[in-house]
């Protein structure tokens, strides 16, 4: 099994061979479009599950709506077709046929559809025309819902799970009586998705709001979690937007007030993607591999048996299985890696690849001295421990790893983000990399020069922000607080 490129030298390198080499994804025909293989998937189901229970402890149901979208629909509200517009995928014909030429098969011209469908880049406009007909009286508010889908979105240069043509996603979207309740939806789902994040994911996150600039298409308020990855850039790790009565109005969704007047309604979205797989990879995996945080890894613990003969061979294998069956009573995610075909040092590398949290491995030896060698994956320290103390320590071990990874990235995050209180000092945190806590005059002319100068985004405003007065590190104008400027993805 060949090196993989150092983090120090190629991170970008360093990142896709480990996507590829750990069996999370692969290339696919189409261009721009990703295959997410069974362990990659495995990891995203775990981050499926735990989210959608989230979502459902906090009252939301899931729906599902249609792929393709009438092309009139975004005309409704202008600014979502703004945002989107150099993104969408349109269908124009329903129908192939042959070739009368003999080379393959053309599109049918006489299948023209009688009005373009786009392919969901995402999906308030189908939404909200659906929720016309579900709205009639403030009886029927709010409506919590989420959908679990694909959307595409035609990115000119692709990375795996960071950015891809076609990529999985939730997308919730509710709508509300009153403007107050669809605000308390929307932090309320920042929140969620924060402490997914922080305790799942073990990624931490600063919570904020995005600048106008920044905000999504069509939203009155754009909130967000921002996360810091090894190379020190930004990743946007999720949004949760305040759409006002942007999309009621374009679709003219009203309901009946208790006051007998007819209303519109208020609405929020909000949604996090396979990108945050791209996060996990980024934050915690080292030189040799994935690093994964014992509560989305697939395999929580690997059982590699060593012998020699079949005397041994038998011996060693039912220790391991009963090692096995103690730790998956336990709810323990085990694998036992009884292949014959491959050597321990070949099983030992292809585990720390794939970022198991914990190995065991036991042989005739461990089998004598009722022992066990057990190692974890976070900081790679291995040591013997006694047969009775084994299945304890694995579970300490998974509580001890999730809450290392945790506090590794935290660190590592809080060791780079600097005050800047110069535009030369704004260039050098941003050289060396980092984010840059910074003031900013609140003009969108100011935020563009800087992006167009240093490549550097306004990440969000922090929502914890102490008001702190200042002055503008481009234009020296008046400024009330910091913000977070940063490259990124």
């Amino acid at each position: 099994m060949s090196q993989l490129p150092k983090r120090s030298e190629n991170y970008s390198e360093w990142y896709n061979e480990i996507v590829k080499r750990a069996d999370l994804a692969e290339h696919s025909p189409v261009k721009g479009c990703m295959v997410i293989k069974p362990y990659g998937y495995a990891i995203w189901e775990k981050m499926q599950q735990t989210l959608d229970r989230m979502f459902k402890e906090t009252g939301h149901v899931n729906a599902y709506f249609p792929l393709f979208i009438p092309k009139s629909f975004f005309s409704k509200e202008a600014s979502h077709v703004e945002g989107f517009a150099k993104e969408c995928a349109v269908v124009t014909h329903y129908r192939l046929k042959n070739d009368p030429n003999g080379k393959g098969v053309i599109v049918d011209p006489d299948a023209k559809l009688e009005e373009e469908l786009i392919v969901r880049p995402t999906s308030e406009t189908v939404i909200w025309n659906t929720y016309k007909g579900w709205v009639q009286s403030y009886r029927d508010l709010p409506i919590l819902v989420n959908q679990w889908a694909n959307v595409v979105r035609w990115e000119m240069r692709t990375r795996l799970f960071l950015r891809t043509a076609e990529f999985l996603w939730q997308e919730g979207h509710t709508a509300h009586a009153t403007a107050e309740e669809a605000v308390a939806e929307t932090r309320q789902m920042l929140d969620v998705y924060a402490d997914f994040a922080e305790n799942h994911l073990a990624l931490p996150v600063i919570k904020g709001i995005k600048t106008p600039n920044e905000r999504f298409a069509g939203a009155l308020d754009t909130y967000c979690i921002e996360a810091m990855m090894q190379d020190k850039k930004a990743l946007q790790a999720g949004t949760s937007h305040f759409l006002g009565q942007n999309f009621a109005k374009a679709f003219d969704v009203k309901y009946l007030s208790k006051e007998n007047k007819q209303e519109y309604v208020w609405g929020t979205s909000w949604g996090v993607s396979t990108r945050l797989m791209g996060a996990l990879v980024m934050a915690h995996s080292d030189d040799e591999g994935l690093v994964l945080p014992p509560k989305l890894a697939p395999i929580q613990v690997v059982i590699i048996p060593i012998y020699k003969g079949e005397t041994e061979q038998e011996k060693v294998l039912a220790r391991c299985k009963e090692i096995k069956q103690d730790l998956h009573k336990l709810g323990i995610l085990v694998k036992l890696d009884d292949r014959d075909t491959h050597k321990p040092g070949f099983k030992f590398a292809e585990w720390e690849l794939k970022g198991v949290p914990v190995r065991i491995a036991i042989g005739a030896r461990d089998l004598e001295n009722n022992s066990a060698e057990i190692a974890r994956r976070d900081t790679k320290e291995k040591r013997s421990v006694w047969g009775n103390q084994l299945i304890s320590e694995v579970e300490r071990l998974l509580v001890d790893i999730q809450e290392n990874i945790y506090k590794k990235a935290l660190d590592f995050r809080n060791e780079n983000i600097f005050k800047a209180d110069s535009y030369d000092q704004l260039k050098d945190v941003l050289d060396k990399g980092g984010f840059a806590l910074a003031h900013w005059d609140g003009t969108t002319e100011t935020e563009e020069k800087i992006k167009e100068d240093l490549k550097a985004t306004i990440r969000c405003i922090p929502l914890d922000n102490p008001q702190e007065g200042g002055k503008c590190v481009l234009t020296g104008k008046p400024s009330k607080e910091r913000v977070i400027f940063a490259l990124s993805y």
